[in-house]
C-alpha cells in the first residue's frame, strides 16, 4: 500500500513540473536600464562671510536712585519691575524739617531787606547833613558801608533760601533716567542719608541694548577695515546653541576699542541691538555673528564630496550626454554643510548628490533633481 501512495505522489510532482512555463525575459534581450540619481545644479548663492564671537549683554544706561537729604522715607511711589519715566517721582522722604528750615531762612531775608532799608535811609540823611557838617565825613562814610553791609546779608539770606528750597525739593526722590525700575532696597519707614552707600533702586535701560564682545588683536583688522568700508557691520545673535534659536532683530556693530588688552591679547567690541520686547536682559551671554561682507560663491553639498587617498576632495557629474565624470574639486571652506568650490565645477554643472556610490565614470544615467531632507 505504502509503495503505491510514493508511486502516486511522484507521478503527480512530474506533471506539475511539466506544466510550469518558462519565466519572461526582460525587455530587450535582460539588459538593465541605466541607475537613477539624484542631482544638484551648481549655481552661483548669496554667502555671507561671518565672525562667531561669545558676547554679553550689558544696558545702554544704568543709573542708581540714591537719596540727596536725610530723612524717613514716608512713600514709594512705582511699582517694583515696572517701566519709570524719566522725572517721574519715586519716593518721598519726610519734609517737616526742610520745610521749617525754608521758611526760616525766607524770615532772615525779610530781616536782612528790612535792615537794608533803614540803612540806606541813614545813609541817605548823612548825606544832607554831611553838606550842613552836621555830621563828620567818618560818620557818612560808616553810614555807607553799613548799608553796603546790608547788600552783603541780603544776598546771603537769598542763597540760604535757595540752599534751603534745593534740600526741600530733595525730599521727592524722581527717577533719573526712563527705564525698567528694579525692587526697592529700602522701604517706607527706613532712615536714609546722602552719603549711604545702599541705593534706593536701579534703573536700567533696556532698548536699545548692548552686546559687548571680544576679539584678538589680528582678528579684529578684518572688522575695522570692513567698518571702514562699509560705515557699519550687521550683527546676529544665537540665544540657544542646543536649538539654534536666532535673535529676531539685527544689530549693528558700533564701536571697538582703540587698544589691546595686555592680560588677554584681546579688543573690546560692542554692538547695539533694538530690544523692544525686553527679551535680551543685562548679563545674559550670547554668541554673536557679524557679518563681514557678503559674496556669491559656488556651493555644492558636503555629502556629494568623497575625500581621496591623497586627501583631495572629488565629485561626480553628470555630463550633457548623461555619463558620469569623476571631477576634483578644489574649496575655500565651509559654509554651513556646504563647500565653497573655487575650482572643479562650473555653474549649470550637475553634481551627483545622492547614488554617486552605484556608479562609475562613463556609465550611462538617468537623473532626478535632489530634494534636500527637511
Amino acid at each position: 500500500m505504502i509503495k503505491k501512495l510514493v508511486i502516486a505522489a511522484i507521478s503527480i510532482i512530474a506533471i506539475s513540473g511539466c506544466s510550469q512555463e518558462p519565466a519572461p525575459q526582460a525587455a530587450g534581450g535582460g539588459q538593465q536600464p541605466p541607475p537613477t540619481v539624484s542631482v544638484l545644479e551648481v549655481a552661483l548663492q548669496p554667502v555671507e562671510n561671518t565672525v562667531t564671537l561669545p558676547g554679553r549683554v550689558s544696558p545702554m544706561r544704568q543709573s542708581q536712585v540714591r537719596p540727596q537729604v536725610e530723612g524717613v522715607i514716608t512713600e514709594r511711589l512705582f511699582e517694583e519691575g515696572a517701566f519709570v519715566e524719566k522725572g517721574q517721582q519715586l519716593y518721598q522722604i519726610d519734609d517737616s524739617r526742610y520745610a521749617a528750615q525754608l521758611a526760616s531762612a525766607k524770615a532772615d531775608l525779610k530781616s536782612a531787606e528790612a535792615n537794608r532799608k533803614t540803612l540806606e535811609a541813614r545813609s541817605e540823611r548823612y548825606k544832607g547833613l554831611l553838606e550842613k557838617n552836621a555830621v563828620s565825613q567818618q560818620e557818612y562814610d560808616d553810614a555807607i558801608a553799613q548799608a553796603e553791609q546790608a547788600d552783603a546779608q541780603i544776598s546771603v539770606a537769598k542763597a540760604a533760601v535757595e540752599l534751603a528750597q534745593v534740600d526741600l525739593d530733595f525730599t521727592k526722590v524722581y527717577a533719573p533716567i526712563s527705564g525698567q525700575i528694579s525692587r526697592s532696597y529700602m522701604t517706607v519707614g527706613a532712615l536714609v542719608t546722602s552719603n549711604q552707600t545702599q541705593q534706593l533702586a536701579t534703573i536700567t535701560q533696556l532698548d536699545p541694548i548692548y552686546v559687548d564682545m571680544q576679539q584678538s588683536g589680528k582678528g579684529v583688522l578684518r572688522l575695522r577695515r570692513a567698518m571702514q568700508e562699509s560705515g557699519t557691520l550687521p550683527v546676529t545673535l544665537v540665544l540657544d546653541d542646543m536649538t539654534g534659536e536666532s535673535y529676531e532683530h539685527t544689530g549693528e556693530l558700533k564701536f571697538s576699542e582703540v587698544t589691546v588688552d595686555e592680560t588677554t591679547g584681546a579688543v573690546a567690541l560692542r554692538a547695539e541691538f533694538p530690544n523692544p520686547d525686553s527679551l535680551l536682559m543685562p548679563g545674559m551671554f550670547t554668541k554673536a555673528r557679524v557679518n563681514i561682507s557678503n559674496t556669491q560663491e559656488l556651493l555644492v553639498p558636503q555629502r556629494a564630496a568623497t575625500r581621496q587617498p591623497d586627501t583631495s576632495l572629488s565629485v561626480m557629474v553628470v555630463n550633457a550626454e548623461n555619463k558620469v565624470e569623476a571631477r576634483t574639486i578644489t574649496i575655500a571652506g565651509s559654509y554651513g554643510d556646504q563647500y565653497i568650490v573655487t575650482s572643479g565645477v562650473a555653474a549649470g554643472d550637475k553634481v551627483i548628490v545622492a547614488g554617486y556610490q552605484k556608479v562609475k565614470p562613463g556609465a550611462q544615467v538617468n537623473t532626478k533633481p535632489w530634494q534636500p531632507q527637511g
